[in-house]
């Protein structure tokens, strides 16, 4: 019984939004029929059969696919390597570096977008200027195809690698430290130190930030929408974004619903995916 007001608001604010999503995708709802509900029809999987046929769906969904394949592991690792980095013991004023590190992911998204994008200029960026110290000419980040996709997915990692720290950061203090310095005494170094004694303590851990960090990628919408607006050349459009698109711009708000019942099955598949892997690696 002391469960029932949770479950009523997961019910209220989840389940039955989730649920009418899924009756409008099979719906024409449009502008006309938000004016008047007497303009609503039922269209079965023509929705879905449009989205099928639309080359821009399979370039959204290959764009989230290649942030979500290339993205998590990076994420993943920079996050890992942050939280082993400020909970050494050698590191000076740690607390410090916890803040910094953990500041970006608690900016305003739209400010600091717009700092990377002076960054990410072709001509006056800071990023070119590094590059050109190696001897490596100017790149155009946010104005090539085959570059944008890579500056957002640096974007993302920067923005919010700082929250999956925090998250090993926890773990990593729970590691029993009998047996890193067992390990030390046997004459492992840090890397087999890490393979063999960290990374399985925290391996539920792992798991965790990764079905994380892979929604979160699937669900990509104000970075593109901010730095590129989904170009050059829509090689930034994800799901989101095109999902945005077909509701709130073209107002095919049954379009846009089912989009968003398409990314929910691939968001569940890849996390089922996921657990499988676990279970037979023993995290879970």
């Amino acid at each position: 019984m002391m469960s029932a007001p949770a479950l009523a608001a997961i019910a209220l604010f989840f389940f039955l939004p989730a649920a009418a999503s899924l009756v409008l995708s099979f719906t024409d709802f449009d502008i006309y029929a938000l004016a008047d509900i007497s303009n609503l029809r039922f269209v079965g999987l023509q929705n879905y059969e449009r989205l099928v046929e639309n080359p821009l769906f399979w370039k959204a969904m290959t764009n989230s696919l290649l942030f979500v394949v290339v993205g998590t592991p990076f994420v993943v690792a920079l996050s890992l390597l942050a939280a082993i980095l400020v909970n050494s013991h050698w590191l000076k004023w740690r607390p410090l570096w916890r803040v910094a590190l953990f500041a970006p992911y608690v900016t305003t998204l739209v400010a600091t977008a717009v700092v990377w994008r002076y960054l990410l200029h072709t001509r006056y960026g800071l990023v070119n200027y590094l590059l050109s110290l190696f001897g490596v000419g100017p790149v155009d980040w946010l104005g090539s195809p085959t570059a944008s996709l890579p500056a957002i997915l640096l974007f993302v990692g920067w923005k919010t690698f700082g929250y999956s720290m925090i998250i090993f950061l926890a773990a990593l203090q729970t590691v029993p430290r009998e047996l890193d310095e067992a390990a030390r005494l046997d004459g492992a170094g840090w890397f087999m130190r890490l393979r063999h004694v960290t990374l399985p303590a925290i391996a539920p851990t792992v798991l965790l930030v990764s079905v994380l960090t892979v929604a979160a990628m699937f669900q990509l919408f104000a970075e593109p929408y901010v730095i590129t607006q989904g170009g050059p050349a829509q090689s930034t459009v994800t799901v989101l974004y095109f999902m945005y698109e077909e509701g709130f711009k073209w107002w095919n708000l049954g379009s846009g619903a089912a989009v968003a019942f398409i990314l929910f099955l691939c968001i569940l598949a890849v996390t089922f995916v996921q657990l499988h892997f676990a279970k037979r690696g023993g995290a879970i």
